[in-house]
């Protein structure tokens, strides 16, 4: 098994290699990786034996980061390495001081994990949701070190619970502990024989209700809304914008649109431009050179912005769901904002808890968005009762970071 897993990572390699040449994000990560060893020893300095928090992107960091901060408060010198497996995770937070240290995490194969692990000498490795790297966690396991998954989640048609999933499973049994989000996961997990698991949910919950008691103002999303309604369309790809541009032509008198695309290359933002060019737009790299007031739509070309901008929202139209899959709708929720998405969720939890609660409805196309809104739009009382809806549920479900930091650091789990 773990020559043909390794002989897979090397095949995973040569591809990247070749789609570098023409994709900027093959092309990152390949070069982050470039003399990793080297450069990670001269970074090492007073820094000894770590937790190392490991993040597969920006979504799974959202949630580690919670964690991170709840032990650098309560042990400042307890140093932290957070680690990424993607560019657009690692381009972002590489400068983070929130923790002591942010690198790639190396190729998976035995001799680069095996480096890794002697160059930080880690007290112990957290992986957030569902990280499988085979030859890390043998070497873990092999030298004694405690690794964990946390806001992990599963679901019956992963390999794990496969009749050729057998293979994968020798290692996940020797995880020190699953905090994992649903009882459903816990079954699944539990059908394999592991039983080390406590249900605790989701950390994000505890990320964006910190959010959101910031209490963080965003005087330009003020003048720009002023008295109009917002609409905001939240980690947007191109049909999520297609119907967003049908629904603003019917809807400009009296709402303002803001759009936050999922990716933020200048094509993006371009093609963004283009196809809302009979409205007045803006973006935000250029807020100073318009008369924000009376423009009509805001493009968001900058990341770091839109979990703060729900808290202006009046709809949300989260994006993905038209496509390869939702994207995050805790950062909308919490601020008690209706959602729209599309028919793609039911891999995402709080997406099916949020459709079964009545505060979030999946479309399908740009009619039965146009349809739902208006249902909602014209019905104050039912917009109210889906308000409170969604900013409950995340109350309710917030709390998961202290359980995990309590057994990992001072409960039974407790590594000193």
């Amino acid at each position: 098994m773990r020559f043909f897993y390794t002989s897979a990572i090397y095949l995973y390699y040569w591809v990247i290699s070749i789609a570098s040449l023409f994709n900027p994000k093959a092309k990152a990560w390949k070069e982050g990786r470039k003399g990793w060893a080297n450069r990670l020893k001269k970074q090492l300095k007073n820094i000894n034996n770590p937790v190392i928090i490991h993040c597969a992107s920006l979504g799974e960091y959202e949630q580690g980061r919670i964690l991170i901060e709840k032990i650098k408060k309560e042990d400042p010198t307890r140093a932290v390495v957070l680690t990424f497996f993607s560019p657009s995770g690692y381009e972002v937070r590489k400068n983070d001081p929130i923790a002591d240290l942010v690198t790639y995490i190396p190729l998976d194969t035995p001799k680069q994990m095996k480096l890794f692990l002697e160059i930080l000498s880690p007290k112990l490795v957290i992986f957030v949701k569902y990280e499988y790297w085979y030859n890390l966690m043998h070497q873990l396991a092999k030298r004694k070190i405690p690794f964990y998954y946390i806001s992990a989640i599963y679901r019956p048609e992963q390999p794990f619970f496969k009749w050729y999933g057998f293979r994968f499973v020798k290692h996940l049994r020797k995880c020190s502990h699953f905090f994992v989000q649903d009882q459903q996961s816990k079954q699944l997990l539990l059908s394999l024989n592991i039983s080390q698991i406590s249900v605790t949910g989701d950390t994000r919950f505890d990320r964006v209700y910190q959010i959101a008691e910031s209490g963080a103002l965003l005087p330009y999303i003020e003048q720009f809304k002023s008295t109009y309604r917002l609409m905001v369309g939240g980690s947007t790809w191109p049909q999520d914008e297609q119907i967003l541009y049908t629904w603003f032509k019917n809807y400009r008198d009296n709402y303002k649109l803001v759009i936050a695309p999922h990716e933020v290359n200048s094509e993006r933002i371009e093609a963004i431009a283009t196809l809302m060019n009979e409205f007045k737009v803006v973006r935000f790299t250029k807020l100073q050179e318009t008369d924000l007031e009376n423009a009509e739509v805001l493009i968001i070309d900058t990341i770091g912005q839109l979990n703060k901008i729900y808290r202006y929202a009046d709809f949300a139209f989260i994006g993905g769901a038209l496509g390869t899959g939702l994207h995050n709708i805790l950062e909308a929720a919490v601020f008690g904002v209706p959602l729209f998405f599309g028919p793609k969720y039911h891999k995402f939890k709080e997406a099916r808890d949020l459709i079964a609660l009545q505060g979030a409805t999946s479309i399908s196309d740009t009619e039965s968005f146009l349809e739902q809104f208006q249902f909602l739009d014209q019905d104050p009382e039912e917009y109210k009762k889906r308000s409170r809806i969604c900013s409950a549920y995340v109350t309710a479900s917030k709390g998961a970071a202290d359980q995990i930091y309590q057994s990992i650091f001072e409960g039974s789990e407790s590594v000193s």
